[in-house]
């Protein structure tokens, strides 16, 4: 039994000699003086539900990248729906929409980056409002807000990018949208909260 102790021990300390020889920094994640910065602008479209009813989100984002692993910006989303209030009062008798928008800082750590197929994994965390309108006018954008709240989310995400060329990439994305409640009428105050999907189309220094 000693003889076996006696054998590991000469061993680990063997490797640990061996791979201070071979290594004598520490490894971090953002190398003294090595800081290699890119940036990158996009599109998006996400598909989701609110209340049942066919939801689609259009967004924009913007990060800097740094080390080619993580990226740090902006991204806002706007919505709308046709989700019909529930119960309230005084209202014309009119199609009605639910719409609204987010946006705030975007924290996006960056798997395998410079390969053909990596993953992504974006998390916002910011602020919105929702409200409801009826009668919009795409021409001279009036239409007429009924009640309305903001609202605190955070947004989780995983996606699967695609390398196109070296300025292009596309990715495809699952999300999930966390919310304060909705103290709004005519609506669940959990309303807001549940999954979407979608791609974004990303172009810049990666």
């Amino acid at each position: 039994m000693k003889k076996i102790t006696l054998s590991i021990a000469i061993a680990l300390l063997s490797f640990s000699v061996f791979a201070q020889r071979n290594n004598n920094e520490v490894n971090t994640l953002f190398k003294s003086g090595e800081v290699n910065s890119g940036w990158y602008a996009g599109l998006s479209i996400n598909y989701s539900q609110l209340g049942g009813k066919d939801a689609f989100f259009m967004g924009a984002r913007g990060a800097w990248l740094i080390n080619h692993n993580i990226g740090i910006g902006l991204a806002g989303y706007g919505f709308i729906s046709d989700l019909d209030p529930k119960g309230m009062i005084n209202l014309p008798d009119t199609d009605m929409d639910l719409a609204g928008g987010y946006g705030g800082l975007m924290i996006e750590p960056i798997l395998m980056a410079k390969s053909a197929v990596h993953i992504s994994l974006p998390v916002i965390i910011g602020a919105g409002g929702i409200t409801f309108t009826d009668d919009w006018d795409w021409d001279d954008c009036n239409g007429h807000n009924y009640d309305s709240d903001a609202f605190f989310v955070l947004e989780p995400g995983i996606e699967i990018e695609f390398n196109i060329i070296r300025f292009f990439r596309i990715s495809y994305g699952v999300y999930y949208r966390h919310t304060s409640n909705i103290e709004m009428q005519g609506v669940d105050d959990e309303v807001l909260k549940g999954f979407s999907t979608g791609i974004s189309l990303k172009f810049g220094k990666f």
